[in-house]
């Protein structure tokens, strides 16, 4: 817990940005057929307007995960949206924060403050990349790791 409340002491330095990232995984539904939504009407010579009126059926449509990195100190967000939650696609999101969110040599270091998610590691990146392409990129992250049951941090 002090590490990652130390990382959130440090001044705001462009050069290393302080990144969170989570990950929440979505339900995926659409309206079932003859139970659409009714629309929404607006206020119109002083009749009342609707809001939209959507019914409780629903298909389920699979599932969907949403990785969000945030960068608190300035208010900025990315977010990716992939299939699914595994080691393979949180290292791809690594790759694009390093190389097209953050890249060098405007960014030297990115300040990396994550759960303990077994995905959650500079091992995913070398399950899915050349040695390499693994250390170029691990090199370019400063890793924190907020502690079990302490997400909220």
């Amino acid at each position: 817990m002090e590490d990652v409340l130390c990382v959130y002491h440090r001044p705001y330095d462009p050069r290393r940005p302080q990144v969170c990232v989570d990950e929440k995984s979505k339900v995926l539904h659409s309206h079932t057929k003859g139970r659409e939504p009714l629309p929404m009407c607006p206020v119109q010579n002083g009749r009342k307007g609707q809001v939209l009126r959507e019914d409780y059926e629903y298909k389920r449509e699979g599932t969907a995960n949403i990785f969000i990195a945030t960068e608190p100190l300035v208010g900025k967000r990315h977010v990716q949206v992939t299939e699914q939650r595994t080691g393979a696609d949180f290292a791809q999101l690594l790759r694009v924060m390093v190389d097209e969110w953050y890249p060098a040599p405007e960014v030297e270091m990115v300040v990396l403050v994550t759960d303990n998610l077994n995905t959650h590691g500079p091992w995913v990146l070398y399950e899915n990349f050349s040695p390499e392409e693994a250390r170029r990129i691990s090199e370019r992250i400063e890793w924190h790791y907020t502690p079990e049951h302490g997400s909220w941090l």
